[in-house]
């Protein structure tokens, strides 16, 4: 039981990263749709490595300079995973007309305008939050803050398989194993679990607001998918991790303002 465990993180952890993992790991179906509940723990490990670049930064460099290379190692980690998720999600529904359209420009590998100002956007946006939170708090609200947001956004978009169909062709799909399969209530609750504990760091409950933020934002693109493409597909998941994690800073920024009010 243990042992199969430990199998599911470490698929999840070569799955979703750039993290050398043990030589025994692999992309097997069955272990690669169960991985999913450790998403969020992945997560954790890369808020920790971009927490981590940003503290010893900070130290001797200016603050804006260490929320850069906290980002610049996130995306390392990750081989911007999501990043390019979001991207193709910005070209594929900016420029396509129809589902078949749509669903052609996402598997594209080139990148058009829209996923590159969409993206340019997203980073800047991304920067401007965090920047602002250190601004109104301190260093360690900013790593607990790169800590819950990188956990809630991924079980956020982790949720969508849950509540929505795939519609792109899954026999073509690298994905299809996580993409296709829904996960049980007690693997979403320990999924759930990942994303509650960095939560318990905050000063008040409040700071449960942000992760409405984030949940509303994958309501909102949900209904955006499935009204011109009848669903999601691993790009669209992406492109959800990166949405709720800006909506999660949002509303770390709304939770420092009220802080003082409660």
């Amino acid at each position: 039981m243990i042992k199969r465990e430990i199998r599911y993180f470490f698929t999840a952890l070569m799955f979703y990263s750039r993290i050398p993992c043990p030589s025994w790991t692999d992309h097997s179906e069955e272990y690669l749709n169960k991985s999913r509940k450790y998403f969020p723990a992945i997560g954790i490990i890369v808020a920790a490595i971009s927490a981590g670049v940003y503290f010893l930064a900070q130290l001797i460099l200016p603050q804006n300079v260490g929320i850069i290379l906290s980002m610049i190692a996130s995306v390392l980690t990750t081989g911007a995973f999501h990043e390019d998720g979001f991207t193709d999600v910005c070209d594929a529904f900016g420029g396509g007309w129809g589902k078949d359209h749509i669903l052609t420009i996402m598997k594209d590998s080139r990148i058009g305008a829209y996923g590159g100002i969409g993206i340019g956007l997203l980073m800047a946006l991304k920067y401007g939050l965090l920047i602002e939170i250190v601004a109104k708090s301190d260093a360690y609200v900013l790593i607990i803050s790169l800590l819950a947001a990188h956990t809630c956004s991924r079980f956020v978009a982790s949720t969508f398989i849950q509540t929505h169909e795939y519609v792109q062709d899954i026999d073509k799909s690298k994905s299809k194993p996580i993409t296709s399969n829904k996960l049980s209530i007690a693997e979403m609750a320990l999924s759930a679990c990942f994303v509650i504990i960095p939560l318990f760091l905050f000063a008040h409950y409040a700071i449960i607001l942000a992760v409405v933020l984030a949940y509303l934002s994958k309501v909102y693109l949900a209904n955006y998918f499935k009204k011109y493409i009848g669903g999601y597909t691993g790009d669209c998941l992406g492109a959800t991790q990166q949405v709720a994690e800006v909506m999660f800073y949002i509303g770390v920024l709304i939770y420092l303002k009220i802080l003082p009010l409660i």
